[in-house]
């Protein structure tokens, strides 16, 4: 007996065998559960599914299946693989989609970064430490979604459309993915603005004139850090003299603002930077606004000691 009918678009038809596969997986571990629970069922076969031209077709094997039984059983655990497999191949198309039609007439929007930006908020991007444990959570919490409107169809329609229900169903899923691109394109905004200011900032660097030869920034951890003249005395970090400078750095940066307009301020000729994380993204920063001017230091006779009591837990 035909239970129901799932339908790819024929650009998909070479991943109907991994649709297949994710179908016939989370049958069987749902059937397995149920047989568990329910000592009356052995772990007999009650549906299989058979595959032809893109097309995957769920029968019920009699007499084991019984639809008020296994009904719900069968049409459950299909919905959870149908919707696993929107997320791994159809999920980056429908961003891509969403991206394209809302930036299409906007030619100053590159598409492709914002995409981008949205894969990495969906691939897990750091969220607040959490990581992948965040990506991975946010990620069932979405096929969760998916799943339950995908079995509501299956139990009123024989027929399923992938390429039709993701285009026309699956609103709460869509209106998401929407709401992910308009995040991805704040992103993208503010790290472009970010940029031009960083630009802006090594161009004003580039025209003053050094005051001091050399200072040393000791990295004491994060985004603090300790500024001492080229005899390693103390310096106190102020901001920079200049008032359309000072009033950028107000409007503009908000971690990197203090070390970076002290630097400004006293405009050396060169920088050390005394740390143990170098590739920290403030160190970047430093590196890029003051462009030639910056070296590196992990470890040396003037540093060791003061980092290493910093680094201490």
């Amino acid at each position: 007996m035909d239970l129901f009918t799932v339908s790819l678009p024929e650009k998909l038809h070479d991943s109907a065998e991994q649709l297949l596969q994710l179908m016939t997986e989370h049958t069987n571990e749902e059937l397995h559960n149920y047989a568990q629970a329910n000592s009356a069922l052995a772990s007999a076969e009650i549906a299989r599914y058979e595959l032809s031209e893109g097309a995957i077709k769920c029968l019920a094997v009699l007499p084991a299946f019984q639809l008020q039984l296994h009904g719900g059983l069968v049409y459950r655990s299909a919905s959870r693989a149908i919707a696993e497999f929107v997320i791994q191949r159809l999920e980056p198309v429908m961003l891509s989609t969403i991206v394209s039609r809302k930036y299409r007439n906007n030619p100053s929007m590159d598409t492709a970064v914002i995409e981008r930006y949205c894969h990495d908020l969906l691939q897990g991007k750091d969220w607040e430490g959490l990581g992948g444990k965040f990506h991975e959570a946010d990620r069932l919490r979405r096929r969760g979604k998916i799943a339950e409107d995908l079995e509501r169809y299956l139990q009123e329609e024989t027929e399923m459309s992938l390429e039709g229900v993701t285009t026309f169903r699956l609103q709460a899923y869509r209106n998401e993915l929407a709401e992910i691109a308009e995040y991805a394109l704040d992103e993208y905004v503010l790290d472009k603005q970010y940029q031009e200011f960083i630009s802006l900032l090594k161009y004003f660097v580039q025209m003053q004139e050094s005051k001091v030869p050399l200072i040393h920034l000791l990295h004491k951890g994060g985004h603090d850090f300790a500024m001492y003249d080229e005899s390693f005395r103390a310096l106190e970090q102020k901001p920079p003299a200049d008032r359309i400078v000072a009033e950028m750095l107000e409007t503009e940066m908000n971690i990197e603002d203090m070390v970076i307009s002290s630097l400004i301020s006293v405009s050396p000729k060169q920088i050390t930077v005394h740390t143990r994380q170098p590739d920290l993204q403030v160190i970047r920063t430093i590196e890029t606004i003051f462009d030639g001017k910056v070296s590196v230091c992990v470890q040396c006779s003037s540093c060791a000691s003061t980092l290493d009591e910093y680094i201490q837990p």
